[in-house]
């Protein structure tokens, strides 16, 4: 299984894919140097295997690599993760 996260800036949506289909995404809002992840959604078929944890790690590694935005969590998802993942709180605080 490949998987890979696609930044789609116009639409203000990564996507993420498994084996070349989009499985899920995740859509977010600028508000000054902040990115807020609003939302948050894995196709129905494919729920209870992971992979919305690790659509989460992946989209929020690329945040943290390619930009120096501060995350904010209003997906209730997104944030679910975060407190179960505190080496990534470091994102909220920079």
């Amino acid at each position: 299984m490949s998987t890979v996260v696609q930044h789609l800036p116009g639409q203000n949506r990564y996507i993420f894919e498994k084996d070349g289909e989009e499985v899920g995404l995740i859509d977010y809002a600028m508000r000054g140097s902040s990115i807020v992840l609003t939302h948050s959604e894995i196709d129905p078929q494919l729920r209870g295997n992971g992979l919305g944890d690790q659509m989460v790690q992946e989209v929020l590694e690329e945040i943290r690599t390619d930009t120096d935005y501060t995350i904010v969590a209003e997906c209730p998802f997104v944030a679910d993760w975060l407190e179960r993942h505190p080496e990534y709180l470091e994102l909220q605080a920079r």
